[in-house]
């Protein structure tokens, strides 16, 4: 299967980084390469770029993408959870040479991966396997899930992480469905939400119903919102003062996520307001770039559809 990657918001991702010559940044998510390019680019003629990925393919096709930089360029196939372990200190108590100037985090699934053909199933119009893993960094599939999960457990990942008002009905279709046969093709469980908004759904919305269930599933695989949070702070420990970080998020949970890191880390006090004189001892590690999130232009959406739930937040390390 061919892979193609529409990377979004590119000249936004460019500015927010503010870019120079001779800049090296990270790339926690790289996918098909398409904004890591722009970036070498932009950081001529000496720049590095290190990109992460979870997923072998798009390491390898990132790869064949930046050929032309090379020499520039290092991949990494591993969570971007993990950048520490690559920019660690030396035996000479050190951090390694590379003054990272930036880092960009593309967070969500890749155009190429949404494809019916790809074989993990991550779309609801695919007929493969439900698999969901982003890479071999975990053994729970979305069939596992579905096949082995108390239907508590399934309303819960289908109303967190996929904020599915009808939870509870695809639920029980999913367990007497299981009842009878085990899950296996993505094109079983689209199936069931077909049938519980049968009366529900004209056909007219931008979004399928299964699109929120498939979503829940793969975050829930993946762990992708406990990756999040848990790679923020460490970013802080690993950018040095003056380093750009641009995030790029896809849905609310994610959004919500990163502007409440942001605004609190933003903050100098969160002592009560009936105190006087601060307590806390709070610090100030971040500045706000991005007031409100920027969203792709009216032409982009219509070149990209899948970038209509497109949101960019961006903060300078102090």
């Amino acid at each position: 299967m061919k892979y193609i990657h529409k990377p979004v918001l590119v000249k936004e991702v460019l500015k927010y980084l503010n870019l120079e010559s001779n800049y090296n940044v990270i790339d926690g998510t790289i996918g098909g390469g398409g904004h890591a390019y722009e970036i070498l680019k932009n950081t001529i003629p000496q720049g590095k770029l290190i990109g992460f990925d979870r997923d072998p393919r798009a390491i390898e096709e990132a790869g064949k993408k930046l050929k032309k930089y090379n020499k520039r360029v290092t991949l990494i196939n591993d969570s971007y959870q993990n950048i520490n372990k690559y920019l660690n200190k030396n035996k000479n108590g050190q951090r390694n040479n590379l003054h990272i100037n930036g880092l960009l985090l593309d967070l969500g699934v890749s155009s190429a991966q949404m494809e019916p053909e790809e074989p993990r199933g991550f779309s609801y119009q695919s007929k493969e396997a439900l698999d969901m893993r982003f890479g071999p960094d975990t053994d729970l599939t979305a069939n596992y899930i579905l096949n082995n999960y108390k239907k508590e457990d399934l309303i819960k990942i289908f109303k967190e992480f996929g904020e599915e008002r009808l939870a509870t009905k695809i639920a029980n279709k999913i367990i007497l469905f299981r009842e009878e046969t085990p899950f296996d093709a993505a094109s079983d469980l689209t199936s069931i939400v077909n049938q519980v908004y049968r009366s529900r759904y004209s056909g007219r919305s931008k979004t399928h119903p299964a699109t929120r269930i498939f979503q829940a599933l793969r975050i829930a695989v993946n762990n992708e919102l406990g990756v999040l949070e848990n790679s923020l702070e460490n970013i802080l420990n690993i950018l040095p003062s003056g380093a750009r970080v641009v995030v790029i998020s896809f849905h609310s949970l994610e959004d919500r996520i990163v502007k409440k890191f942001i605004n609190y880390e933003a903050k100098e006090c969160i002592c009560p307001v009936e105190i006087p004189v601060c307590r806390c001892n709070k610090k100030k590690k971040v500045k706000i770039i991005t007031k409100k999130p920027i969203t792709p232009t009216t032409l982009e959406i219509k070149n990209n559809p899948r970038s209509r739930s497109a949101k960019l937040r961006a903060f300078e390390v102090i």
